[in-house]
């Protein structure tokens, strides 16, 4: 159990992430046994990596700062063997986002690349209909092209949506299930990029943790079935329970 394994090594995850979802993901992290640390500055990032178990470059609230802070922190946890998760939301909405995602991929090894469709479409060029940092509408072989993605940057590549694929460029696994209100809960998907790089920080098989993680994060939304509001708090609970080994 991928969430068991995080809440037994306490990783210390870096997160350089968005301001909307920056208290949701330091609490998810918590939730399962990590430790969350938003530390963004230039001034530290590097330090900080060198220091964490796992490091999380999330494109939410893009800026010229965060991305400056995104080099200097990747730049380190590569010299430190330190695994990196890119989540590089709403990639296709703008010219900056999609640079800024090419550029980091381009300099940096990543270990996992975790988006939606629309971003991975953006990623591949095709015809696709951007709808802000949502993941938009068109047709893509979703599959075919995670597998060209993790091949060009020799990640593993994590799309999620109703069914969920992984590949490391060779292998393809489906997970299905969960929820469609999750979609509706602000944070959820930077969340699941955080528990990825939780997840590496320990892992001796990361293809196969992660497919794990996928199918344990889906079925904790399953069973969070409420209204909104207590959807949130349940998914939360949820999270902590599968971490404890009591689900």
């Amino acid at each position: 159990m991928s969430l068991q394994a995080i809440h037994k090594n306490q990783p210390l995850v870096h997160c350089i992430t968005n301001y909307v979802v920056a208290n949701f993901t330091a609490n998810g992290l918590l939730a399962v046994g990590a430790s969350p640390v938003m530390a963004d500055a230039i001034e530290e990032a590097g330090e900080m990596a060198a220091q964490s178990s796992a490091l999380l470059l999330n494109l939410g609230t893009l800026n010229e700062r965060t991305v400056a802070s995104m080099k200097e922190a990747g730049f380190s946890a590569n010299k430190h063997h330190t695994p990196v998760v890119l989540d590089p939301v709403g990639v296709g909405a703008t010219k900056f986002r999609i640079e800024t995602a090419r550029q980091l991929l381009y300099l940096l090894k990543i270990d996992v690349i975790r988006c939606n469709i629309g971003e991975l479409a953006a990623f591949a060029g095709a015809d696709w209909t951007s709808k802000g940092v949502d993941s938009g509408n068109g047709h893509i072989d979703v599959a075919a092209t995670a597998k060209q993605l993790a091949n060009h940057y020799q990640s593993i590549v994590i799309v999620t949506g109703e069914q969920d694929v992984i590949t490391d460029g060779e292998r393809v696994e489906f997970v299905t299930g969960g929820h469609e209100k999750v979609t509706k809960m602000t944070g959820s998907g930077c969340l699941l990029s955080a528990f990825c790089a939780a997840v590496l920080a320990n892992s001796k098989e990361p293809f196969n943790d992660l497919q794990t993680l996928l199918n344990e994060y889906k079925q904790a939304s399953a069973n969070s079935v409420a209204a909104i509001g207590t959807f949130h708090t349940n998914f939360l609970n949820e999270l902590e329970l599968l971490a404890e080994g009591r689900r």
